[in-house]
Formats: structure tokens, sequence, C-alpha cells
């Protein structure tokens, strides 16, 4: 990959295609969506996972999860979180930090019941987090819940009042490219107020 564009090209953190990089046809991605996300409650320990990305747009990142899992507690605890998301075919980093809240219940719902019947099942069978006796105690709750919607239909296994989507609104953004000669190229937006502030970083 060559170095991203000169300064004066930038005038938003979009300038760099994000999307497209993400996106990219003749590229191949295990998983393209999958984004490291950190987050940090009351005790200052941080902690991070990898989650899937639903959705991007002009409001910002978006996925989905238990609220009652150990990010949802600490996301109550201080809103702010990082996503970082590494493309290693293309030798790409991007750092996206900012404030995090819940999307509507109606969101929840809508792509709830887009989901396949065993990522229904899944979400539905497990409290994210919390201690279980055995993985039979799991098996055994997925049993259960595969001979209701065989019994009532896919529709039958609803949302848990516990799971729903959340966004992170972007107000910093740093991009990092890899270079085959080591002097690596990278770029920082920082939003002040509507504007976006682009300074180049030593890598």
């Amino acid at each position: 990959m060559g170095i991203m564009k000169a300064e004066s090209e930038f005038a938003s953190p979009n300038s760099i295609e994000f999307k497209n990089v993400a996106a990219q046809e003749k590229s191949t991605f295990e998983e393209r969506n999958a984004v490291c996300f950190s987050t940090v409650g009351k005790d200052m320990r941080p902690s991070s996972r990898v989650v899937l990305l639903k959705a991007y747009n002009a409001d910002g990142f978006s996925f989905y999860t238990n609220y009652n899992s150990r990010k949802g507690r600490e996301l109550q605890e201080n809103p702010y979180a990082c996503m970082l998301f590494y493309w290693p075919v293309v030798n790409r980093q991007v750092r996206v930090e900012g404030k995090v809240s819940k999307l509507s219940k109606e969101a929840a719902v809508e792509y709830w019941n887009s989901r396949p019947l065993p990522s229904r099942i899944g979400s539905k069978c497990s409290e994210q987090s919390t201690v279980i006796p055995n993985r039979d105690f799991l098996m055994n709750k997925r049993k259960a819940l595969e001979e209701l919607a065989a019994k009532e239909g896919k529709a039958s296994i609803t949302k848990p009042e516990s799971w729903g989507g959340y966004i992170l609104t972007p107000d910093y953004f740093e991009f990092w490219q890899g270079q085959s000669d080591r002097v690596h190229d990278r770029l920082e937006f920082k939003k002040n107020g509507e504007e976006w502030t682009m300074r180049r970083l030593s890598p």
C-alpha cells in the first residue's frame, strides 16, 4: 500500500475512504467486520474483546450484544470506549474513540428479527459473562430452545430484554498504514465541535 494522501486533501476521516478499505472486493478478509472493542469500568481496569460491526454511517459504529455482559456493565459506568480495526491484507489499522450509547429498542428488535435461528438461540441461551456450572447447562438450554422453535416456529425465539445494540459516536480517529520500508504512515483526526482537525503523526 502507498502512503496516505497529502494533508491538504483531507477534510474529515471519511476522506480516507474508511468504508472502501473495509469492503475491498479484491482483498480477502477472514472477517472484515471484526473489531477489537475496549472498555474501562470504574475499577479502571481495561478489558477488550472482538465484536462484529453491524453498521457504519455518519452517526457512528453499531454492534449488538448482551447489556448485562462485562462490556455492558463497564459502558454503564463509563460510556467512553475504543474500537480497533486491523486488516493485515492491506496492512492497515484504524483506531476509533468516542462515546457509546444504546440504540433504540425498535432497532434492536428489527435486527433481532433479521437474524438466523442459530444466532437467536445462541444469544437467548447465554446470559453472557455469568458463571455457569458446566457446558451441559448451556447445551440443555439450547436444546430446549431448538425444541421450542421446531414446535412453534422461529418467531417464538424472541429477543431477550438484556440484548440490544450500541453505537459508538466517534470524536477521534487514527489511521495507520504499514509500509514495506518500515517507515509507516499515521494520521490523526480529532473532532472539535462539528469540525475535524487532522495531524500527521510520527509512526
